[in-house]
């Protein structure tokens, strides 16, 4: 029997951003009947743009459905924004949407709701849930293109236990029809949410909004040898494997390889030369750890709905874990997450550190 079938008036905390997503959701979860409350989140806003806010409280107020506002500016700034501006200072690739997800909305949202005694925790995300030997994991939606599973590698099973997630069993497409036939065509025809909420255009002019003009200092393309290729404006402009925007023409296609944030130079190679076999983790989670040493071959991602592959992950006496692939993979850098998934099901990840 699963959790639609046992409610009984259960109280459901749903986090509503004001989005087509969240908003159907909330219409699903009410016909269901659970009683919603909506809580919407003040993460960031730009230039005081509060139309999210708007959208989410009319919509509450039409289903008749508690609505609460809850403004975290302050420590998602701390926690989220300040990693994602440290992670590039120091030559990494942040996934803020990991560090958000796993760190700090749904932990957030399982803290109110067990303040204030309410049973589950939903969102509008495109995943599902999925119960194996007493842990509870999850598992991608059923729209390939939509789903979110890849961010979601960190949860707890307390917060995986209390999760509500109704358009993980549905296509985008599915959704849409689904609230249209109900009269709610409004809902979706909302503006899609794409990439980092508090970056949307190109990251580089967030940093330069962000951070001190003089943190950024030019230092100098080197080759593989030592060899200065040309002058780049700052390393944290930079990431690992770009090809585009480096102003130097070899005549060869060239990447960057490696980013020395202790002498500002920026090694380059042939693609061939980033290639990894390997690398080790920190920060990592893992539902079931006897599960996954013994596994010969598990599906590894390093990012969202690209770069699949498969390995197998041991442990190290130190403590790290460890990625051994079956393929080669390039351009892998550090700051990026690595998931593991196993029969759909997501069983962890961490973040790929390459330091020695």
């Amino acid at each position: 029997m699963n959790k639609e079938d046992e409610c009984t008036k259960k109280s459901v905390l749903l986090g509503m951003s004001g989005g087509t997503d969240s908003s159907v959701a909330a219409i699903m979860l009410q016909e269901q009947g659970y009683q919603v409350i909506g809580i919407t989140f003040r993460f960031y806003e730009s230039d005081g743009d509060m139309y999210y806010l708007k959208e989410a409280k009319m919509l509450a107020e039409h289903l008749g459905i508690k609505h609460i506002t809850y403004d975290v500016r302050e420590p998602f700034r701390k926690q989220i924004i300040a990693y994602f501006i440290d992670s590039y200072m120091q030559g990494e690739t942040p996934v803020p949407c990991t560090r958000c997800n796993n760190q700090f909305k749904w932990p957030l949202m399982l803290e109110i709701a067990n303040k204030e005694g309410i049973d589950y925790i939903a969102t509008g995300h495109y995943i599902r849930t999925k119960y194996v030997n007493g842990h509870c994991y999850v598992v991608p939606g059923v729209d390939p293109d939509k789903d979110q599973s890849f961010f979601m590698w960190g949860l707890s099973q307390e917060i995986l236990r209390r999760m509500l997630l109704p358009l993980g069993h549905f296509k985008k497409s599915e959704v849409r029809k689904w609230a249209n036939q109900r009269g709610y065509e409004n809902q979706t025809k909302k503006k899609e949410s794409i990439g980092v909420c508090f970056c949307s255009r190109d990251y580089r002019s967030f940093l330069r909004q962000q951070v001190s003009a003089d943190r950024f200092v030019s230092g100098s393309f080197l080759d593989e040898n030592g060899q200065v290729l040309g002058t780049h404006n700052g390393y944290p402009f930079f990431t690992i494997g770009q090809r585009r925007g480096l102003g130097i023409n070899l005549n060869r296609p060239i990447f960057v390889k490696e980013i020395n944030t202790q002498t500002n130079n920026i090694i380059l190679g042939p693609l061939s030369s980033l290639v990894y076999t390997s690398f080790p983790l920190r920060e990592w989670k893992v539902i079931d750890l006897n599960e996954l040493l013994s596994l010969d071959e598990v599906e590894i991602r390093i990012r969202y709905r690209k770069q699949y592959n498969t390995g197998k992950v041991v442990l190290e006496k130190s403590g790290r874990l460890v990625v051994s692939l079956n393929q080669n993979l390039t351009a892998v850098s550090a700051g990026q997450a690595a998931v593991f998934y196993y029969q759909e099901r997501v069983l962890g990840g961490g973040i790929i550190d390459l330091r020695n």
